[in-house]
């Protein structure tokens, strides 16, 4: 069903990716600028995340030996240094997601450029490593995002339902791997029901959530492909919700032959495997379309 998948490490059937978007409180004050402080049920809901979940979170999956990829706004390990170093101290990733969590397709390139630089230049502090991983806030990408990632000197990207392996972005003056996610594993999509985010939707209990998550990683098991989670702590690092992702992991490891990496180790076998001649992915040319297909204003 996967025609082209890529050999893992170690014959590994499929690669898995546990990350998770540590946004905090950014999103209510990028969503209700100076309203915000007058919201205390919101702003409480997402402060959550790093004074309760991200360390629940990353002790759970420590205790299982799996890595994970933590994507943070600069200005929230700015304001919550000490869940970036629990995130740290337990070898997790950090990637680039914005500087304050604004839409990407809402900003000027220089404002975007400007946000790339101030977010990178935070983490660095942290972890003494620019990052080398991005995803874009809201998946929010601008017609100038992949432009100034590649520019930047970015490896990769996982803000895509793109492919269920893989792929490289190509915009003629560099590269990306691409490293596509489920459309539907995103715990929003499973749990969140909030007027305060303008987000209403059903909400699951976690076995239903746990069903969805498991059929895609036992298909993508099944064919070789990569399976990556974007979750997030105020979300998913509830007791419930916690419970149901070791349930999920203990799952994975049962059934065996699964590589867990961070998705900086897994664009780092990605870029060998092709350097070596090992593996040809799908690649896409960026922008995908050069002129309009359709002028609605005829």
């Amino acid at each position: 069903m996967i025609t082209n998948p890529p050999p893992w490490p170690n014959g590994a059937r499929c690669a898995v990716a546990f990350s998770f978007d540590v946004d905090a409180d950014s999103v209510v004050h990028a969503a209700h600028g100076s309203a915000a402080i007058a919201m205390p049920h919101a702003l409480a809901h997402m402060r959550y995340d790093p004074f309760v979940a991200t360390p629940r979170l990353c002790t759970l999956f420590a205790r299982h030996a799996v890595p994970l990829t933590c994507f943070v706004p600069g200005w929230v390990a700015e304001t919550y240094p000490a869940a970036v170093e629990t995130i740290l101290k337990y070898g997790g990733e950090l990637g680039h997601h914005g500087h304050f969590h604004e839409w990407p397709s809402g900003q000027s390139a220089q404002q975007e450029r400007e946000s790339l630089l101030r977010g990178s230049e935070v983490l660095e502090r942290f972890s003494g490593v620019r990052p080398r991983g991005y995803r874009a806030p809201y998946y929010g990408l601008s017609a100038s995002t992949y432009d100034l990632l590649i520019e930047m000197g970015f490896d990769y990207d996982s803000s895509l339902f793109a492919d269920d392996v893989p792929i490289l972005l190509d915009n003629g003056k560099g590269q990306l791997v691409e490293l596509s996610v489920p459309a539907s594993v995103d715990d929003y999509n499973q749990y969140v029901s909030s007027r305060a985010f303008d987000y209403l939707m059903k909400i699951s209990s976690p076995r239903q959530a746990l069903e969805v998550y498991q059929a895609e990683f036992d298909a993508l098991w099944e064919f070789g492909g990569l399976w990556v989670s974007v979750w997030h702590p105020a979300v998913s690092g509830r007791p419930a919700q916690a419970l149901a992702i070791e349930r999920l992991i203990l799952h994975m490891q049962s059934k065996g032959d699964v590589w867990f990496a961070t998705l900086g180790e897994i664009s780092n076998h990605i870029k060998r495997l092709v350097a070596d001649g090992d593996w040809q992915p799908r690649t896409e040319r960026i922008p995908f379309y050069s002129e309009p297909v359709v002028d609605l204003k005829r």
